[in-house]
């Protein structure tokens, strides 16, 4: 039996959260392990903040609690930890999908991980951390038949899912699957009935364009994107051909989209390579969202982006944190974190 058939679905990621959980960085799994001190820093700050707006679970890695707990010991709030092992420290795509069924029960999918299209060894500790997570919580596992990032999607809650042709339908992931039987899944999983495909996602994005750093639903029927109006800069086709596919679309319940757009930081390169800066890599949690921001050079444009949220998003709290922290590494907060929805009775979701 699947999701869909026991009535489970994806509730959008701006409804109520239990927790976020994040995993700890591993210095060895790092693109710069010199980096580390300032990734774990990155990390520290982005608990902190999350913390204030709801409870959080770090996934440690045996004999890092103590080390961890130094860096942590600066918020203001109570944060659990969970010994758990990983090789890597994206939670939100190594870690589950939680679903709900109409009586608030949880359960969660264990997607097949294999490090971005086998680009990062070993993974084999990554690909486990779903399941391992999902039976010390006690929540009934269903076991995905593809290998799927929770970075490559966005749902509205009403049917509705958001996605890149560039990353799921990649042929390093799910090589004997094609569009069709790949959307099947994703109905079938998180209970949707609408795919929208975007085409690809930014420059240099070694995920292979992961929808969470270019668009996301800031509600049924509206659609945030990051633009850019430079015409020679990498990110201004890819976001024009985005922006017209969007204009195009219909949702699941048959409306047209609302699509707000938000420019991009300005470019950053680091040893020749372009950064995969993206404010669409915030991430929400309960009655706010934190935002990630670049710095001195992109005062503007972080201004700019907190206000088109703030705009968009009157009744929650915007809040930054340093967006260049750990993007050396390829990802931000949203990449970083997993929420866990809210339940709307206690008890454990059945098979």
């Amino acid at each position: 039996m699947n999701p869909k058939k026991l009535n489970y679905q994806m509730p959008a990621e701006w409804q109520n959260h239990e927790r976020t959980f994040l995993s700890w960085p591993v210095q060895e799994s790092m693109c710069f392990p010199d980096d580390y001190t300032r990734v774990c820093q990155g990390y520290a700050g982005f608990i902190k903040v999350i913390s204030e707006f709801e409870p959080v679970t770090v996934l440690v890695n045996p004999n890092e609690h103590n080390f961890v707990s130094t860096f942590v010991r600066q918020t203001h709030y109570p944060v659990d930890t969970l010994v758990l092992p990983h090789n890597d420290s994206w939670l939100r795509d190594n870690g589950p999908t939680f679903v709900r069924n109409e009586r608030g029960y949880l359960a969660g999918i264990n997607w097949h991980f294999n490090a971005w299209g086998e680009k990062y060894r070993p993974w084999n500790l990554d690909d486990e951390v779903a399941s391992v997570l999902l039976d010390n919580l006690r929540i009934y596992r269903f076991d995905a038949p593809l290998v799927m990032e929770g970075g490559s999607f966005h749902v509205d809650g009403e049917g509705s899912l958001l996605t890149t042709e560039q990353c799921l339908l990649s042929k390093n992931r799910n090589p004997a699957m094609n569009r069709d039987q790949i959307e099947q899944n994703l109905q079938d999983y998180l209970s949707i009935s609408k795919v929208i495909w975007l085409k690809n996602g930014l420059s240099g994005d070694e995920t292979d364009g992961h929808v969470d750093n270019i668009a996301c639903f800031a509600a049924p029927g509206k659609v945030l994107i990051q633009c850019c109006d430079d015409p020679e800069d990498d990110n201004y086709l890819i976001t024009q051909e985005n922006i017209a596919r969007l204009e195009k679309a219909i949702d699941a319940q048959g409306r047209s989209l609302e699509i707000i757009r938000i420019p991009q930081p300005p470019p950053r390169f680091y040893q020749g390579t372009r950064l995969t800066l993206s404010y669409l890599n915030f991430y929400f949690v309960n009655q706010g969202i934190i935002l990630p921001v670049f710095g001195e050079d992109a005062k503007k444009d972080d201004k700019q982006a907190a206000a088109i949220l703030a705009e968009t998003f009157p009744d929650r709290t915007i809040r930054t944190v340093d967006g260049m922290a750990i993007i050396r590494e390829g990802g931000n907060v949203h990449c970083a974190t997993q929420q866990m929805p809210k339940m709307k009775e206690a008890g454990e979701a059945k098979s």
